[in-house]
């Protein structure tokens, strides 16, 4: 296999296509944003818990059973997942509670998990 099996064999520019990807081509800024999001789901404790609130409510402690992780990692997690607002909590008490964001976070897993299950 060549190294580049993966570029064309002619170099040729079609200037339409060019014009037009350019004309939807996202902002750097968006692009920046977009990539940081991405980096936060990546990693499988994140996704377990994002997944988890897609479902219910839970507090910290009950993310940490579910998830199978000390309360500390779990709270270390949220506080990205938060940052990158992706989750909301709610205090009740001594409780913290959390849930996703908006309904855009449970839209975004449901469709990664639909695409990786393909």
């Amino acid at each position: 296999m060549s190294k580049f099996e993966d570029r064309c064999e002619e170099h040729c520019i079609h200037e339409e296509k060019v014009n037009e990807a350019s004309q939807v081509l996202v902002a750097e800024e968006e692009a920046l944003n977009l990539a940081e999001l991405f980096k936060a789901l990546g990693d499988p404790t994140r996704v377990k818990i994002l997944h988890a609130l897609s479902h219910t409510e839970l507090c910290v402690c009950d993310l940490a059973a579910v998830v199978k992780a000390s309360d500390s990692a779990v709270s270390h997690h949220l506080r990205l997942l938060r940052t990158h607002k992706l989750v909301r909590f709610r205090r009740e008490g001594k409780m913290l509670f959390y849930s996703l964001d908006d309904h855009h976070v449970g839209k975004l897993m449901e469709q990664g998990l639909e695409h990786v299950r393909e």
